[in-house]
């Protein structure tokens, strides 16, 4: 080893010390002396002296022979640049197990390249191997395999926003070795973070028979996460935790659901500590507007953090109908009701103590809840504001009080009929005990919380018995009466506790339990913004909730993968494979859920089974590269300007007139502008191509399709390999043989040669500028036809910005001069072009193709297809149709559909042929000229 650099063969080294001999024999063996042809006179002249020949060769070519002859020696000696020793030893099988959990992601690819090389050194020897990521699903099987199969299955894993499972996956390992001959050795590929089953691990690892343990993971690794956010009364906070070698600042940014900042800071650990709390002092309403935290500079899912409903503050309206004492501040009606709802929700006040002036000042404010503490009758014009609130989604929670049992019979605003009066439990005059709370059921919004067993009832008011009071029925006494109900009336909806806000009828506000049941009714309530309805606790915690959005390992947000699974009551708590973490409901009410939990710490990983050693190393940062071609082609250079050196100095090489002399010259040219052609070109990628004015002749001649590089690396590589999957369908198709895909720069590149440019949207690619966008414009007007794919599955109109992708999509179709669009109807020319086809599935299946609108519609039943004049100018599709054909060089497909049908790539395939050969020959079978044999052929 020389540095980075190892040679295969270190005994030829020894060859260089014959470089003295060598220079000591080149000056002793000087070039033949140079001849020139010169008059008579001239040669007579020298005939009379004494000839003379050079002494030796000039220092110039020594040392140009001296360096061929050495970078031929350390050519023949093999060096490696970046060499990998040998990893794994042994005769055994090898087990590799490699975390893919979301701190695997920033140095995903150093832990493949480690793999790689585990696995290539295995198939070596001749080694079975055994691969098993730690997030995987439960039915994940693990089997013995030769190196081939085992690369090949590397290629397919991909890190995951979840949580490692390290001892489950070990025991998946160890059950595929059952039948070996020779103990196995297990290789883990970590991330050096610990997780809960590090105990169970190590006892299974002490049993299980391996003949050595290596470990390898990266050294001081540099993480900082976000585990809990609290949106308190004085700001909206995030706790951190970082790994001991993180840096000690960490700068973290609010965003919108549009990916709009809403606030920046910057935070500071303090020495030697784990954990901080960064404060962001924003308004209110911004501050309910936040989706998303993330941490700068930091790719991973650990440093993005989502929130939901739960995170937000809610803005809690308090009216009474009595006036405190604040000599005696625990007889108000509101003070324990404050005390409880403070922590989690801002509090609005009234400013008057006249409810037709107060309640509409707080409904303009959009509160979530209304909390009324012994109402009895409210003004009209209170009450018409009520109803208004109620309709956009406002909770009304009620107490009971005198003044509300004397006039509930009339009250609209109640979710159950009332009995008239009060009931009174205990003392002389009452046959009944003072009652307890009993459990609560299972439907109820407070499932889950205990029933206290010190809270007693001594007074409520009482429910008329209907056939809905059962289904209204929040929470009961231990005599069945209820303590507790609600209704849902227009979007929002009226809970009534049947006992007063404070101690005097029952001690319940005095609990802990009075605490968690408003906690759970303020989560429920929604601030009453337009388009915001509530969503109950109990569909919340009993419905499975489908993914809506799931978070990548890299901290981006990204369509659920087809292996997603609805998140129901009874998942691990965990973000695993099944459930990654992500965004789970609908649109109007989802579950934020993340990688880590609140209070969590980042700590070091050490696998120490008693009775085995572990063999630590670093993970493999760099590919190995033989650079032996290189020297041998600076060798054949160095070879190439010696020859023409003793050319020039033997006079064979000048640029004189005469022929005979021109020619060794012109041919040396010729041979070095060949060996740059030809080691140039190995160089050169079909993607890289550019049209210039030498390549114009080459695109006339040959079709090609092309596709817009966005910048996004992950989507243009994918747009790459789906754009030539497709080319080599169509060859093997159909007549047509389109060249290699070009990849375009629309802001630089010649758009006018291809007749077809695909578009993938991309939020994290670069935003076209304004002269990019015209370009685009004169090429559609031109004739050309741009295919945009948003490949975010949209089933609605792309205008509606429900994806940073459509987002992206809205914004540059504003600069286009767009032409109307529908959906590509059943008689459409692309449904025929050349398979019939119903739709135009890709990845998905359930965007629709957009197609400009046909303003030609005879509506003839005989025509087989609709016809129209010229080819759309625009298509739109969200099936992100280049992932379903993209292919590797053996054929295999890159990316998984993500539907169960087998022949939806298939189709894709068939959709894209149909739109080439409509974008080729336009509507040619809608030509009046071929309807009979159309006819015929379609059985009409």
């Amino acid at each position: 080893m020389i540095g980075a650099i190892g040679f295969t063969f270190p005994a030829v080294l020894a060859a260089l010390a014959l470089l003295p001999l060598i220079w000591w024999l080149l000056r002793l063996i000087p070039p033949r002396p140079q001849t020139e042809l010169f008059p008579p006179l001239r040669i007579l002249a020298r005939l009379v002296k004494k000839e003379e020949t050079p002494a030796k060769s000039p220092w110039w070519l020594t040392a140009l022979r001296l360096g061929l002859t050495a970078l031929v020696i350390l050519a023949l000696a093999r060096p490696i640049l970046n060499p990998q020793s040998e990893l794994a030893s042994g005769d055994g099988p090898l087990l590799i197990l490699i975390d893919n959990d979301w701190s695997a992601a920033p140095d995903w690819d150093d832990r493949v390249r480690t793999a790689q090389a585990l696995i290539a050194q295995a198939g070596d020897q001749g080694r079975p191997v055994a691969l098993a990521p730690t997030v995987a699903g439960p039915a994940a099987t693990v089997q013995l395999t030769d190196a081939g199969a085992a690369a090949d299955m590397l290629g397919a894993i991909q890190p995951i926003a979840g949580r490692a499972e390290r001892d489950a996956t070990l025991a998946r390992l160890l059950a595929a070795t059952e039948t070996a001959d020779a103990p196995p050795v297990l290789a883990m590929i970590d991330t050096g973070l610990a997780e809960p089953d590090g105990e169970a691990l190590n006892d299974r690892l002490a049993g299980a028979g391996l003949s050595g343990l290596l470990r390898f993971t990266a050294t001081d690794r540099d993480l900082v996460a976000i585990t809990a956010a609290d949106n308190r009364t004085d700001g909206f906070a995030l706790s951190l935790a970082r790994t001991p070698a993180a840096a000690e600042t960490a700068s973290v940014a609010l965003y919108d659901s549009r990916e709009r900042l809403l606030g920046r800071g910057e935070t500071t650990f303090e020495a030697g500590a784990a954990e901080t709390i960064i404060t962001f002092d924003i308004p209110f309403e911004l501050r309910n507007d936040i989706a998303t935290a993330r941490i700068d500079d930091a790719p991973h899912a650990g440093a993005a953090f989502l929130l939901d409903e739960n995170n937000r503050r809610r803005r809690v309206a308090l009216l009474t109908g009595l006036a405190g004492d604040e000599a005696q501040p625990l007889l108000s009606p509101l003070f324990y009701i404050s005390r409880a709802l403070a922590p989690f929700a801002d509090l609005i006040e009234p400013r008057t103590g006249d409810l037709s002036v107060d309640v509409p000042e707080m409904i303009d404010q959009g509160p979530a809840m209304i909390v009324m503490a012994d109402i009895g009758v409210l003004p009209a014009a209170a009450a018409d504001r009520i109803d208004e609130w109620l309709a956009a989604g406002g909770t009304l929670v009620r107490f009971a009080g005198p003044r509300l049992a004397a006039s509930a019979q009339d009250d609209p605003y109640l979710p159950v009929t009332l009995r008239a009066g009060e009931r009174a439990l205990g003392g002389a005059l009452s046959w009944s005990e003072p009652q307890a709370v009993a459990a609560f059921a299972a439907e109820s919004p407070f499932a889950g919380l205990e029933a206290p067993r010190d809270v007693t009832v001594t007074r409520q008011i009482l429910a008329q018995p209907d056939a809905d009071l059962a289904d209204r029925t929040w929470a009961s006494l231990a005599d069945g009466t209820p303590l507790v109900t609600g209704v849902r009336r227009g979007e929002g909806a009226i809970v009534l506790f049947h006992v007063t806000a404070e101690a005097t009828w029952s001690n319940l506000p005095i609990s802990g339990t009075f605490v968690d049941m408003l906690r759970r009714i303020t989560d429920f309530a929604r601030n009453t913004e337009p388009g915001q309805a509530p969503v109950t606790a109990a569909a919340e915690s009993t419905a499975a909730l489908p993914p809506l959005r799931i978070l990548r390992a890299d901290g981006t947000l990204a369509i659920p993968a087809a292996h997603v699974r609805p998140l129901d009551a009874e998942a691990d708590a965990r973000p695993g494979f099944e459930n990654p973490a992500g965004l789970y409901g609908t649109p109007e009410g989802f579950v934020a859920r993340n990688v880590l939990a609140r209070d969590e710490t980042l700590t070091a990983f050490a696998p120490a089974p008693p009775g085995l050693d572990v063999a630590e190393q670093s993970l493999v940062a760099e590919d190995e590269a033989d650079l032996s071609g290189w020297l041998f082609l600076a060798a054949f250079v160095l070879l190439i300007a010696d020859t023409l050196a003793v050319l020039w100095i033997n006079g064979r090489l000048s640029f004189g007139t005469a022929p005979r002399r021109r020619a060794p010259a012109s041919a040396a040219i010729a041979l070095a502008a060949g060996l740059v052609v030809i080691f140039g070109a190995g160089t050169s990628r079909a993607d890289d191509t550019r049209p210039g004015d030498d390549l114009i002749l080459d695109a006339l001649e040959t079709t090609r399709i092309a596709y817009v590089l966005t910048g996004d690396r992950t989507v243009d590589e994918t747009t790459r390999a789906g754009i030539d999957g497709l080319t080599r369908f169509l060859a093997s198709r159909t007549a047509f043989e389109p060249g290699a895909p070009v990849g375009l720069d629309i802001e630089a590149d010649e758009l006018a040669f291809y007749p077809l440019i695909y578009f993938p949207m991309s939020a994290q690619g670069d935003m076209p500028s304004e002269t990019a966008v015209a370009r685009l414009d004169a090429y559609m007007q031109n004739g050309g036809t741009i295919l945009f794919d948003t490949r975010d599955q949209l089933t609605g109109s792309f205008t509606d910005g429900a994806t940073p992708e459509t987002e992206r999509l809205r914004d540059i179709l504003g600069g286009l001069n767009v032409p109307p669009l529908e959906p590509v109807p059943p008689d459409h020319v692309l449904t025929k072009a050349f398979y019939i086809l119903e739709n135009f599935p890709g990845r998905y299946a359930g965007s629709p193709l957009w197609v400009e609108a046909s303003a030609l519609d005879d509506g003839r039943a005989d025509r087989p297809v609709r016809s129209g004049d010229g080819v759309t100018p625009i298509m739109i599709t969200g099936n992100d149709l280049a992932a379903a054909w993209a292919l590797d060089d053996a054929g295999r497909p890159l990316h998984a559909i993500a539907t169960a049908d087998p022949l939806q790539r298939i189709y894709a395939f068939r959709s894209g042929v149909n739109i080439m050969m409509y974008m080729l020959t336009g509507n040619y079978k809608a030509d009046q000229v071929h309807i009979p044999a159309l006819l015929e052929r379609l059985g009409q």
